[in-house]
């Protein structure tokens, strides 16, 4: 039987937080076209962080979550891409210019990436002892 480390009071309240800020991130996006899909993407992360809190996820799921917000990060990385060649990076911030799709795929792309590095944080706080 594998043995979980447990999480230390400060592991737990990092987690929380990230609980929060995805879960945050996921209710910002109920106002986008595509909200219902961003908003499940946060919140799923946002579960796994809580979840993981308290009681260890298998490694294989948050591997496979890994892999699959990464698999679609890659969909973007041309519009991010895009957006490093452009000379106003400043425009991130903005409002969504329909002519500029580099803009929404550059913020898509980066909050994959916000995701991935959430799921693998609860890979690294929950090592087999």
């Amino acid at each position: 039987m594998k043995h979980f480390e447990v999480l230390s009071k400060q592991q737990k309240i990092k987690n929380l937080i990230l609980f929060l800020l995805f879960a945050i991130f996921a209710l910002l996006q109920l106002n986008d076209l595509d909200g219902e899909l961003w908003f499940s993407i946060y919140l799923i992360v946002s579960l796994l962080c809580l979840y993981n809190t308290f009681k260890a996820i298998p490694k294989s799921i948050l591997i496979l979550s890994i892999i699959a917000l990464m698999t679609y990060s890659a969909f973007h990385f041309s519009l991010f891409i895009d957006y490093l060649n452009t000379e106003n990076k400043e425009e991130i911030f903005g409002e969504m210019v329909y002519d500029k799709p580099y803009l929404e795929g550059t913020r898509e792309f980066i909050g994959l990436l916000l995701a991935a590095f959430g799921i693998m944080y609860q890979i690294k706080i929950r090592k087999l002892k």
